[in-house]
């Protein structure tokens, strides 16, 4: 098996950071776990920066 994986993914838009979000999730490679995905929501000034940490690993195909 690979080794862990991390995605950071941030945005001061909500819209966006969904956009990015999703975006990220489909474009890990094939055979991917996703393990966690960790939330926050900061501020810089007046704007709001929603963050994700994407937590992931490459799994080999089960075999019987």
């Amino acid at each position: 098996m690979d080794e862990m994986r991390f995605r950071l993914v941030t945005a001061t838009d909500p819209e966006l950071f969904q956009e990015r979000l999703n975006r990220a999730v489909a474009e890990l490679p094939e055979g991917t776990v996703l393990v966690d995905v960790k939330f926050a929501v900061g501020g810089e000034g007046t704007r709001a920066v929603y963050a994700a940490l994407l937590y992931y690993k490459k799994v080999e195909p089960w075999k019987d």
